[in-house]
């Protein structure tokens, strides 16, 4: 899109020097700062917290997994 725009005097700053660094042409620096300028604006996203609760010691020895399957299948099963 050809659009006619009047940047302040600090944004042409900017638009230059980052033409310069990069060696990129005006709509090239200048669509990079813009989406810079938004991508600034979105919400940051909610920090992840897993939440945890205590069980309480185990009903079953864990490392006895017939034990285990007795218990939850009753005894003669298997």
């Amino acid at each position: 899109m050809r659009t006619t725009v009047t940047l302040d005097e600090d944004v042409v700053k900017a638009l230059e020097a980052l033409r310069r660094e990069r060696g990129l042409g005006t709509s090239a620096a200048l669509n990079e700062l813009v989406r810079r300028g938004l991508a600034a604006t979105e919400p940051p996203r909610a920090r992840f917290r897993q939440r945890t609760s205590s069980m309480g010691a185990p009903k079953v020895a864990l490392d006895d997994i017939g034990s285990a399957l007795e218990l939850l299948e009753g005894e003669g099963h298997g």
